[in-house]
């Protein structure tokens, strides 16, 4: 049995008033062609397809063209769940119906873990759909009041499903959650947490009578113990944090014993994210860009010391696609990342004056300086000056 096994889609995503929508077709256009060359019996979405509850217009139709093409035009099977970023109810919508088309969702955990069966030449390989519910949800679902975290939910979660289990059989869970054995996960900035407050961890040993397990949440491609038990990663990066992230698609081949190999398909987007450091003058120096992309996601790091005359606006003459930039001296790192007209005109002439100075001073403006600001503003809004 061959699975490509998919995670935290985050259609629609917006990273610093960018949106990501061209990103994602890009890269949604390359897995098509990874399911064209390597023929997987069915692709698994582990949740966060999405990036919020209400995505917009062009999100929807984005994820519309794909699952098309991959149900129709490839033939291929998809399971798919809901991640802590989707909306449960909206996912679930129309998923009876859609089991006709070989599209498998559950987005709303109701108690009744839906289980998929495919056949390949060795038997039967069952696939559990468990979408992200919190603790209280499955309390309330299972009327259990010792299910306290998110790992006593998997816990009794796990039980009813291996209550069923057929015997030389093999099985496939798909959920999305924060599984933790013995080893450190590499984690980044874009992982929304998913409850606030309490535990979120779940135990890497509830897994054990499961061939594979497919997991959704972390964005980093990793094995969490063996290979038995994988975060598939985001397929494009979402933070500078994941700047060092290999992205890519895990392709899982299982025999008949359950047994599984890994292969990871690499994924390229077409703007990379990334950081470049020096001071303005080197990083508007053709020699320093050139052999580069110009349009990739930047984070611009300067290490000027002296004042610097509207620096942004001239990173972005050469990066267009620039999302951040700091300023790193001895006393500190000030960041200045793009805001929108939106947010500026919610600010009041004083408050964005007090951010630029904040900003290049790395203090806050004296109780003196704020009068003497405000003055000023009051003598400009008057007209006296």
């Amino acid at each position: 049995m061959r699975l490509l096994h998919l995670a935290d889609l985050h259609i629609g995503k917006i990273i610093n008033n960018f949106s990501m929508i061209e990103d994602q077709r890009h890269i949604l256009g390359q897995i098509k062609d990874l399911i064209k060359e390597y023929k997987p019996h069915c692709v698994i979405l582990a949740g966060d397809i999405y990036d919020r509850s209400v995505p917009p217009a062009e999100a929807v139709d984005l994820l519309d063209m794909f699952l098309t093409d991959v149900l129709i035009e490839l033939n291929t099977p998809v399971f798919a769940i809901a991640g802590n970023h989707d909306n449960s109810k909206r996912l679930h919508f129309g998923s009876k119906l859609l089991e006709r088309t070989n599209f498998y969702i559950e987005g709303v955990f109701n108690g009744n873990i839906r289980k998929v069966k495919l056949k390949d030449e060795f038997g039967t390989v069952n696939f559990y759909l468990v979408p992200f519910a919190d603790a209280e949800e499955v309390r309330d679902i299972f009327n259990n009041k010792d299910i306290k975290t998110l790992n006593d939910a998997m816990k009794c979660i796990v039980e009813k499903i291996t209550e069923d289990f057929e015997e030389g059989e093999r099985h496939v869970m798909i959920t999305h959650g924060y599984v933790l054995g013995n080893e450190d996960l590499e984690t980044c900035e874009s992982e929304k947490n998913l409850v606030i407050g309490g535990t979120e961890n779940v135990d890497l040993c509830l897994f054990d009578k499961f061939h594979y397990t497919a997991l959704g949440h972390l964005h980093c491609p990793q094995k969490v113990g063996s290979d038995r038990v994988r975060y598939a990663g985001s397929p494009i990066k979402y933070s500078f944090s994941e700047e060092r992230h290999k992205k890519s698609a895990t392709l899982v081949d299982m025999d008949g014993e359950g047994n599984v190999s890994i292969k990871l398909l690499e994924l390229k987007p077409v703007r990379d994210m990334r950081t470049i450091r020096g001071t303005l003058e080197e990083l508007l120096n053709p020699g320093f860009y050139e052999n580069t992309n110009r349009n990739d996601y930047i984070r611009a790091v300067l290490t000027d010391e002296g004042e610097l005359i509207e620096p942004m606006a001239k990173l972005k003459q050469v990066y267009p696609n620039i999302m951040t930039m700091e300023i790193e001296r001895e006393n500190g790192i000030f960041n200045s990342s793009l805001i929108s007209s939106k947010e500026i005109s919610k600010k009041t002439p004083m408050e964005l004056f007090k951010d630029f100075y904040k900003f290049y001073t790395n203090t806050e403006m004296s109780r003196f300086e704020v009068e003497i600001a405000e003055e000023i503003f009051n003598e400009l809004k008057e007209g006296d000056i």
